[in-house]
């Protein structure tokens, strides 16, 4: 192995265990949200699905990780749930709560769009033939959660704005 394919490598490695933190933070974010949801029934419902394609995708880095002998780094994984769980309940005061995580939801969705991406072209440098197939299934669920964010923001904005102007419990 060359030493340019051996350094590829350790940062495709190190990159996999970051995503594999990232993961653990999403889960932690959406978990938080979704008990708060109840008068958003459909984000509540889309979340739940992201939350299982997020414990999904931890999964399949576990797995391309294994393949390089490695694992996951428990440190790294409990210093950002910590970290997703700061940043939920950050916005739990909030009354517009919802529409806060909303946009903090979008925003990292395009974050972990943008590091699988990341790790697809050290996939490809290192031949991670394996990596490539599953990285690519994760890219494609973020991507999709990211549209749906998008396309919600206008619908979300404008239920928070009409329970708000009625008096009723708008921010979650």
């Amino acid at each position: 192995m060359s030493e340019t394919t051996r350094q590829a490598q350790e940062v495709y490695v190190s990159g996999l265990r970051n995503q594999h933190a990232v993961e653990k933070q999403a889960i932690q974010l959406l978990e938080r949200q979704v008990g708060r949801l109840e008068n958003y029934p459909e984000m509540e419902a889309r979340m739940r699905e992201h939350i299982a394609e997020s414990e999904q995708q931890a999964k399949r880095i576990e797995t391309l990780l294994e393949a390089f002998g490695s694992s996951h780094s428990t440190l790294k994984d409990m210093g950002l749930e910590f970290m997703g769980n700061m940043a939920a309940l950050a916005h739990a005061p909030a009354p517009d709560e919802v529409v806060k995580n909303t946009f903090a939801n979008f925003a990292f969705e395009h974050y972990e769009i943008a590091s699988y991406k990341s790790l697809l072209v050290l996939a490809e440098t290192v031949n991670h033939q394996d990596g490539l197939g599953l990285l690519k299934q994760s890219l494609q669920e973020e991507e999709a959660m990211a549209r749906w964010i998008d396309e919600h923001i206008r619908p979300t904005t404008l239920t928070y704005l009409e329970r708000s102007v009625s008096g009723q419990t708008a921010g979650r």
